[in-house]
């Protein structure tokens, strides 16, 4: 089987479609010997901010000289991005061989009468197979969807479990309240694990704290390090942040002044880890890992005169923290803003987080068989009082942008990621 078709093969299980709990995954695990007991690991859950997170995790533990894995979702362009070693994205043999051991097990365990995994519990374990094979140090894992029941939580004794934002999303499966949703993210504490968490809401902090107090956990609330001095830059920020370990000065990479909050968050996982001796690093390091952080998709430009840029906002919580990164490095700026969701999302929500944004609204779709069709998105947008374009498909949207470039200084795709990655794809190689 060659690369092409054990894509394939993986996409095909998606027909079981998208279930939590843990039991076929450790079926799974155990009849690959369980690959995953021994990692160290730092385990990241949370509504938004997980995948940024988990970027700055990576490079500063990279500056400082380690092996790092990384296992996230969803790719934007490439399958391959969602595993990394050494901050390289899987290769296509390692892929087929992994995905080949993993396609026997499933056999074997199907013959055995147990259910099918999904095509997330599938590429879990390729991840696995492959983090086994190499020389890492540390695995960076990104939690796919809530926390209890997603497919990584087979992990049983992590260095650090890591609880980003809160907010609505993934309501039908999680639970309808914050405190509900945040006690499903919150089933990554294990017993005596470290607990750090950036989540502000009060509902979510109590339920996050309860648990980790359940479990015997030290719990750290990094939003209540302290942060000033804050320079926007064209790139990015400057900040210091002060905690227990002392003052750090810090220069992002990534827009956004929600990046500030990710990368405090970051810094104090590192300083909790470092301070239990689980693991040596400098201040020199750190920072360098935190400039050098890149993350695809999340305020990324493609373009400039006039810039194009793309971002992931794909619920409440992403779309707010967009309008705000908008509003300020880009005030008074005619913005066109093209926004493609899939239909289970609380569409309603995430419109209501752009309302303060003075943009131009134009509707389109992602590239996903679960995608809100343009024509419903506009309707739904025209409600709220705005006027909006209706576009049609991903396509006739990068079209679109091209023709529109002249009437605009920023032209913004935002919503689902399955959007995101084809305008990129698009976009990407031109010259900025």
């Amino acid at each position: 089987m060659n690369y092409e078709e054990t894509l394939e093969k993986i996409h095909g299980f998606q027909t079981f479609g998208s279930k939590l709990g843990l039991e076929r995954m450790n079926v799974l695990l155990k009849l690959l010997g369980n690959p995953e007991e021994g990692m160290k690991v730092i385990h990241v859950a949370g509504t938004n901010g997980k995948g940024s997170v988990c970027r700055y995790l990576t490079t500063i533990l990279a500056e400082n000289g380690y092996k790092v894995g990384l296992y996230t979702s969803p790719y934007l362009e490439r399958f391959s991005e969602r595993i990394e070693f050494d901050q390289k994205e899987i290769g296509e043999a390692d892929l087929v061989d992994c995905a080949a051991l993993v396609f026997e097990k499933v056999e074997e365990m199907c013959a055995q009468g147990f259910e099918s995994p999904t095509e997330f519990e599938l590429v879990t374990a390729i991840a696995f197979v492959f983090f086994r094979k190499m020389p890492m140090d540390i695995l960076i894992l990104e939690v796919g969807l809530g926390g209890r029941g997603d497919s990584t939580n087979v992990i049983k004794e992590p260095l650090a479990s890591v609880i980003t934002s809160i907010s609505f999303d993934h309501t039908d499966v999680l639970g309808e309240t914050i405190s509900e949703i945040a006690n499903d993210k919150a089933g990554i504490i294990k017993q005596s694990c470290p607990v750090i968490s950036s989540a502000k809401n009060a509902e979510a902090k109590a339920v996050i704290k309860r648990v980790a107090d359940e479990n015997g956990c030290y719990y750290y609330e990094s939003d209540l390090t302290e942060i000033k001095d804050i320079i926007p830059m064209l790139d990015g920020y400057r900040f210091r942040m002060k905690t227990a370990e002392g003052e750090r000065d810090i220069a992002l990479g990534m827009l956004g002044r929600h990046q500030i909050e990710n990368a405090v968050l970051a810094v104090c996982v590192i300083e909790v880890l470092e301070k239990r001796g689980m693991i040596r690093t400098s201040k020199e390091a750190v920072a360098l890992g935190l400039r050098k952080a890149r993350h695809n998709g999340r305020l990324e430009v493609l373009r400039e005169n006039p810039l194009l840029i793309i971002d992931g906002a794909h619920n409440e919580g992403g779309a707010q923290a967009l309008s705000a990164a908008i509003k300020e490095q880009f005030d008074g700026k005619r913005i066109l803003l093209i926004l493609g969701v899939l239909a289970d999302k609380k569409i309603d929500r995430i419109i209501s987080a752009f309302a303060d944004l003075e943009a131009d609204m134009a509707a389109t779709e992602p590239d996903n068989p679960r995608r809100l069709s343009a024509v419903v998105l506009c309707e739904i947008i025209e409600k709220t009082g705005r006027p909006c374009i209706m576009i049609g498909d991903y396509t006739a949207a990068c079209d679109y942008a091209e023709k529109a470039k002249e009437n605009y200084d920023l032209i913004l795709f935002s919503g689902s990621l399955y959007l995101i990655g084809r305008v990129r794809e698009r976009f990407k190689n031109e010259v900025k």
